[in-house]
């Protein structure tokens, strides 16, 4: 697994998996915990230019007020949270099979928002926006309640030490507060190819009472995600990966 060691607490993972912070907070310390590291990634020449010629654009400025999506897409869609965008590759991907939805891709690395960027000109996509933000005051502050047909969250950090689990995105919490921003009916798409982290989703997800399981357990891998190149490395490794779609109750 690709996956550094996190003695120093400097640990990323280096797929471009999904990366956010926590809303979870320390008992003696009032800040919010990270469930990302940030690292001073080379970023290419390409992905410079894509930040001149895409940017304008795509790229939104964080803003504490909520976002006018019908003004920033120009029309009204159904509307895609993705946190940790990772290179860009799967979000980019869902974004041109779903032409009818509008995503907006939250990533704090310099590089993949460059490398998504850069994605977004080459495919001549204009249902995508990106934020380079911390995703937490993003959906705080830039999402409004009941907002949301759908959040994808693909391959979070897994923070496996134990010491490390209070680092992982996906803690109640933050459940919650998606929860808020999702409509009645919305579905919360997270995956992951850590047994242990899929557990620990499923018991958090499970215990967040908007929401529902739409499986038994765990879900097939819906047709839309993409099986990425990391992924299928795994497979041939032995690796499982499990996918969990849940929905927000209509009552």
């Amino acid at each position: 697994m690709p996956y550094e060691d996190e003695d120093d607490d400097t640990s990323v993972r280096d797929d471009g998996a999904a990366s956010a912070e926590s809303a979870e907070a320390e008992v003696a310390h009032p800040r919010r915990i990270r469930s990302f590291v940030r690292r001073a990634g080379r970023t290419s020449d390409a992905q410079r230019r894509a930040f001149e010629t895409q940017g304008p654009r795509f790229l939104l400025p964080y803003a504490a007020a909520p976002l006018d999506w019908a003004a920033v897409f120009g029309r009204a869609a159904p509307r895609i949270l993705e946190i940790g965008c990772g290179m860009g590759e799967t979000t980019a991907h869902i974004a041109g099979l779903r032409p009818g939805d509008d995503f907006l891709g939250v990533e704090v690395h310099e590089p993949g928002v460059g490398a998504l960027l850069k994605r977004i000109g080459e495919q001549s996509l204009t249902n995508l926006r990106v934020i380079q933000h911390d995703a937490v005051e993003v959906v705080e502050h830039m999402l409004a309640p009941a907002s949301l047909d759908g959040v994808h969250i693909f391959f979070p950090d897994p923070w496996h030490k134990k010491r490390h689990h209070k680092r992982r995105l996906i803690q109640a919490p933050f459940v919650a507060l998606l929860a808020s921003r999702l409509k009645p009916g919305g579905y919360l798409h997270c995956a992951t190819d850590w047994q242990e982290y899929a557990e620990q989703m499923l018991e958090v997800l499970s215990a967040e009472p908007a929401l529902q399981n739409t499986a038994a357990g765990y879900a097939e891998r819906p047709a839309y995600r993409p099986v990425t190149k990391f992924e299928q490395r795994g497979v041939r490794l032995g690796h499982g990966v499990w996918d969990l779609v849940f929905r927000k109750r209509a009552d």
